[in-house]
């Protein structure tokens, strides 16, 4: 019955832009939330439930609410005002784990275990060749985090204790990075998770668009070109969403706003082994997708022009709203969060 409640509400969501009449009543629509930060870039965000969500941007910012998004607290670490956080995964409404990008020691991973009253500072990396773009946890203590290519193969961080502690795994099982391959630090969504062991990464920057699958926590990994473009450094894929062990979409174009993004979307039905392009793609670059929670057909795709859905598992997509979004995430109970520049934030709502 879930499922096809989903499938409903995203098939009937109506284009809602901030400048737009508010949608006809009982509509599914983007319901903006103010979180006070016009001047902050939130590309990080961990949907917890209709209620609670948690936020990472620019300045250093991390944001939380337990209330729907009426509300929204600062808990940002102290002393973080430098830092550019670009991902969050949070596993309830206390305890979260945050990452920071950039050069050498730029890069930094902040958890907390009370709401963000308080952080730990768990890794800092001190390889200047290193720059970590995304994480992502297969449960509340195994996580990755990946890093462009260092000496030729991208970096890979592994923690077994909920990110309080990290190591570098061993390069040996990872396959050579193409000519100016790298992630792209847009959404969080470069490395997701699905089931215990399964993880994958999305590439751009290199002759082909690549994504990069792993069975065994991110020890081995195969690569597999998809056809999405690249052979340029604003192209390939942005982000990728997994419903299962399976099935995937992946994301992406080319970021610069006066640049064409064709062939933007591709789906998998066998575990990344092969990807085919969408038919009807989205019409402009898109950085975040999230499947609709108990559905096997509907998810979204958002982008700076807008959100698009499909309902028929990637195949095909229309734009449904002309909102500003990084990011996009989606909970078991229902719950969609979508979130990106000006401090832009939304949930969808009927």
């Amino acid at each position: 019955m879930a499922a096809g409640v989903c499938g409903v509400a995203l098939a009937a969501l109506t284009v809602a832009p901030a400048q737009a009449h508010p949608p006809r009543q009982g509509a599914p629509h983007w319901a903006l939330k103010d979180t006070g930060a016009p001047q902050v870039r939130f590309r990080g965000l961990a949907a917890v439930s209709r209620e609670t969500a948690w936020l990472a941007g620019t300045g250093g910012t991390v944001l939380r609410t337990t209330d729907g998004g009426t509300s929204w607290r600062n808990v940002s670490p102290p002393g973080a005002a430098e830092l550019q956080f670009r991902d969050v995964e949070a596993f309830d409404a206390r305890r979260a784990v945050v990452l920071a990008i950039g050069e050498g020691e730029a890069s930094r991973v902040y958890r907390t275990e009370d709401g963000g009253a308080t952080w730990t500072e768990s890794f800092r990396n001190t390889d200047p060749k290193a720059f970590y773009d995304c994480l992502a946890f297969f449960d509340r203590r195994h996580g990755l985090a990946m890093g462009d290519p260092v000496d030729g193969r991208f970096r890979i961080l592994s923690t077994a204790d909920g990110g309080r502690t990290w190591r570098v795994l061993p390069a040996e099982g990872m396959p050579p990075a193409l000519d100016g391959e790298a992630g792209f630090a847009a959404s969080g969504q470069c490395l997701v998770t699905s089931g215990s062991k399964d993880v994958w990464l999305a590439t751009g920057g290199g002759a082909h668009a690549r994504v990069l699958h792993s069975a065994d926590r991110g020890l081995t990994w195969t690569a597999t070109e998809t056809p999405i473009p690249a052979g340029d450094p604003a192209r390939g894929v942005f982000a990728l969403a997994f419903r299962d062990r399976a099935h995937g979409l992946a994301v992406g174009g080319d970021y610069r706003a006066d640049q064409p993004s064709p062939q933007a979307a591709a789906v998998t039905r066998d575990g990344g082994r092969t990807w085919q392009p969408a038919a009807t793609p989205p019409p402009a670059y898109r950085s975040g997708a999230a499947w609709l929670p108990h559905s096997r057909t509907s998810a979204l795709a958002v982008g700076p022009t807008g959100t698009d859905v499909t309902t028929d598992a990637g195949r095909t997509w229309r734009t449904l709203d002309t909102g500003s979004y990084d990011t996009v995430d989606c909970t078991p109970d229902l719950g969609c969060w979508a979130a990106g520049e000006k401090g832009r934030v939304a949930r969808l709502e009927r």
